[in-house]
């Protein structure tokens, strides 16, 4: 949110009313693409490295 607010100037209701998508690909726009997304692969090595009491 402070992303949307403060960096990109979003008001409250364009940023609930946008999808992840899309507030993901107007901060690429600002910041470049920072990381890829997380696959299965990457899931299931958190999982095991950080398991669920």
């Amino acid at each position: 949110m402070r992303l949307a607010f403060g960096v990109l100037g979003w008001p409250p209701q364009l940023f609930w009313q946008a999808t992840p998508r899309e507030l993901a690909a107007a901060l690429e726009g600002c910041f470049g693409r920072i990381a890829a997304p997380l696959d299965r692969s990457g899931l299931e090595r958190l999982m095991a490295a950080f398991p669920d009491g």
